[in-house]
């Protein structure tokens, strides 16, 4: 099992402030599962105008943070890390459910897991949970694909 800090996050991901919607993982086994978090804090940008009342993180950057914890997995399956020549893009969800919301001051724990891999194709099994109860689950899908650099 593995796990990353946030520099080496930086290394796996694109992502950069304020999409960055992972902070740390805290196991990681190639080929198999990630375990990360988001620490969720009144600071995000999206708490202001979501809803500035009773701020709650948009159900879509849940989706996207676990997709990030996919996206992780994946590098660290194939051993690589991105770069000019490759993209990796979120290209599916099925069977999207929100079970409570997430709210600032909420450490989401992030769980993912490689159901397939197939001809740059990646499914996995997503959940994310706060406190051991379940926020939000997906199935997700993925594509790698080499590109050509841009002139």
């Amino acid at each position: 099992m593995t796990s990353l800090d946030i520099h080496q996050i930086l290394e796996h991901l694109p992502h950069r402030y304020p999409m960055l919607l992972v902070d740390r993982v805290l196991e990681c086994e190639a080929g198999k599962t990630i375990k990360a978090l988001k620490n969720v804090t009144i600071n995000e940008p999206f708490f202001p105008g979501h809803y500035p009342h009773s701020p709650v993180m948009p159900g879509v950057l849940v989706i996207e943070a676990l997709a990030q914890a996919a996206a992780i997995l994946s590098f660290v399956t194939m051993d690589t890390k991105p770069n000019a020549s490759s993209m990796y893009y979120f290209v599916g969800i099925d069977n999207a459910r929100f079970k409570k919301p997430v709210m600032p001051g909420d450490q989401m724990i992030l769980e993912v897991e490689l159901v397939r891999s197939m001809r740059g194709i990646w499914k996995y099994a997503a959940k994310a949970s706060v406190d051991g109860s379940r926020c939000a689950v997906a199935d997700l899908m993925c594509s790698y694909k080499i590109v050509p650099a841009a002139e």
